[in-house]
């Protein structure tokens, strides 16, 4: 039988985790660092991955990894950070890319949310049929 319930909650919680990066992309898409020192170093920008869990249980697994490059120099002079040369590390953040990776996880929490709500109604018509038989 195919637990729909359990998986949807997976889907739920892949789409919870995929907000949580976006929303600390987004909080520090503002904070530089030095190319140097790494006491001071720049915001690594995060993504997610997602895999597919066990044929037995179903599901998915989504996990946050630094993206790759997680900062990208920019010219900032002014920046207590800034080297010789004036460049310092900056998030590598894209505003719109976060937009659209939080739009998604709001439709995947939805869809979740509705196979939830259809599970549960099946189950219940499903023992009104069983108890009509009884």
């Amino acid at each position: 039988m195919i637990n729909a319930i359990g998986i949807a909650l997976t889907g739920l919680q892949s789409a919870s985790t995929k907000v949580t990066a976006s929303a600390s992309n987004i909080a520090n898409a503002l904070t530089a660092g030095s190319l140097t020192d790494e006491n001071n170093a720049p915001y690594t920008a995060l993504t997610t991955v997602s895999k597919a869990q066990g044929s037995e249980t179903g599901g998915v697994q989504t996990q946050i990894v630094a993206k790759n490059p997680g900062y990208v120099t920019a010219y900032a002079p002014g920046s207590p950070f800034a080297d010789e040369n004036g460049l310092v590390g900056a998030p590598n953040v894209d505003f719109a890319e976060e937009i659209v990776k939080l739009k998604l996880a709001e439709i995947s929490y939805k869809a979740n949310i509705g196979t939830i709500k259809t599970a549960a109604e099946l189950e219940d018509d499903l023992l009104s049929i069983l108890d009509k038989k009884v």
